[in-house]
């Protein structure tokens, strides 16, 4: 673990330097907006969708700053999916990373706004990478890759089925099928993204670490599962059994605690697997995979 936070820590005073200054307000009359919006997004989140960005552009040698605005837009989308998970009208949680959800913070208008203003702030940073000479094209890919991840075919999906779900006991395919949109493909997404700023890589290379994104995708969810049976409140930031005591399926609640760990771990190997393949096992990738399975939190 030592290594893994000496390894990433580089990785987290970038990205929250660059949220710092995204989020910075040159509007007087919007800066309660910008006060709620930074107080989602600069709370003591994992960071982890901005550090699998920034891993997977290091294992596949690429300068930081071609990543930069994917990692941003990224924490932007995850922040604004957190923000609106947690209103009444939808998981009705009031705790979020250690702290009052935005809604209990501020009230739930301004937290449905703040939602609108981070997906939006989050493909406005695509569209205006200034920082690089990313073409217009890559620029273009890495738009319409975060928008499926994040729309109707990806976590607004999953969502939607999440709630569909709520006091049906689902099928196990039925439930993979509802993580990979809600978390898996954003997840993915961060895998992807900096692949696409990789012309280097072969066909193979790409659909071999889409597989990873997928499989990495799937293993966080069912970590999350297991923490949410196994830990508490105050190490997870976020209410402990939120989903059991909603009456919603879960891998344990369906698999049993032995079977769910057994899974995760299963993806791991897979995981793991990917990541020989592309020769990439001694890159600061793989000890951020080998955390998502064991994390506890």
């Amino acid at each position: 673990m030592t290594d893994l936070s000496k390894t990433l820590r580089p990785y987290q005073q970038r990205i929250d330097q660059i949220l710092e200054s995204t989020l910075s307000n040159h509007n007087e009359s919007l800066e309660n907006l910008y006060a709620a919006m930074r107080y989602v997004t600069l709370a003591a989140g994992k960071r982890m969708r901005p550090l699998l960005v920034y891993s997977t552009a290091d294992a596949l040698q690429l300068d930081l700053k071609w990543v930069d605005a994917s990692a941003v837009a990224i924490e932007l989308i995850h922040a604004y999916s957190l923000v609106h998970d947690d209103l009444p009208a939808m998981d009705d949680d009031d705790l979020r990373r250690g702290q009052p959800s935005c809604h209990k913070a501020y009230d739930e208008a301004t937290a449905i706004l703040v939602g609108d203003a981070l997906q939006a702030l989050a493909f406005e940073t695509l569209a205006q990478e200034q920082e690089t000479t990313l073409s217009a094209a890559i620029r273009l890919q890495l738009i319409q890759v975060l928008a499926r991840a994040s729309g109707p075919n990806g976590m607004v999906g999953g969502q939607t089925m999440d709630l569909a779900g709520v006091g049906q006991t689902l099928e196990i395919d039925e439930l993979s099928s509802m993580h990979q949109h809600k978390t898996g493909q954003l997840i993915q997404a961060c895998i992807t993204m900096p692949t696409i700023c990789a012309p280097h890589l072969t066909d193979n290379e790409r659909y071999t670490l889409h597989s990873l994104g997928e499989t990495i995708g799937l293993a966080f969810q069912i970590r999350d599962d297991i923490l949410d049976q196994i830990s508490d409140t105050a190490t997870l930031g976020k209410p402990q059994g939120s989903d059991s005591n909603k009456n919603k399926s879960t891998y344990v609640s369906l698999l049993g605690l032995d079977q769910a760990q057994k899974r995760c771990q299963e993806l791991h190997t897979k995981a793991l697997d990917y990541l020989s393949q592309c020769k990439l096992s001694d890159s600061s990738l793989r000890l951020l995979v080998d955390f998502i399975v064991s994390r506890n939190r």
